[in-house]
């Protein structure tokens, strides 16, 4: 299927200079627009959904700033603009998460909402796939327990 995410560069200014042609997920499925819709797809699964609620029980509110905190991931980590690493720094997503009890539970429960994301926002079933599966590498290795 080839989808790749874009190489992160030491030099923020190639990477928003990246060449268009380059073939990556985050241009594949649309973009900025779908990626922002995914990442508020997500929250809403994890407000609405009874099965979910101890994972919402563990984020900050206002939800809005963890949207956007999920957005500008997804972007870089997809290939698009590293918004995230440009705000923030470096995602350190293992660090970033150590003060939260991450259990086989916890990850079940973020990735119940993530894959009903992408199944809504993502129209292609291969990217849907491809998406999930590396996405659910990473959460599983966000366990701290």
């Amino acid at each position: 299927m080839g989808l790749t995410k874009a190489v992160p560069t030491a030099n923020a200014t190639q990477a928003t200079q990246r060449d268009p042609q380059q073939s990556n997920a985050y241009d594949r499925i649309g973009g900025e627009q779908v990626i922002a819709a995914l990442a508020k797809q997500f929250y809403v699964q994890m407000q609405t959904r009874p099965d979910t609620q101890e994972l919402l029980a563990m984020h900050r509110s206002p939800i809005a700033q963890s949207e956007q905190k999920l957005f500008e991931f997804l972007s870089g980590w997809l290939g698009g603009p590293p918004l995230f690493e440009r705000k923030h720094g470096h995602p350190a997503l293992k660090a970033r998460h150590m003060p939260f009890a991450i259990d086989e539970q916890m990850r079940d429960q973020w990735l119940l909402c993530m894959k009903a994301a992408i199944e809504i926002e993502i129209s292609d079933a291969q990217h849907q796939q491809a998406i999930y599966q590396a996405i659910a590498q990473l959460a599983d290795h966000m366990r701290n327990q």
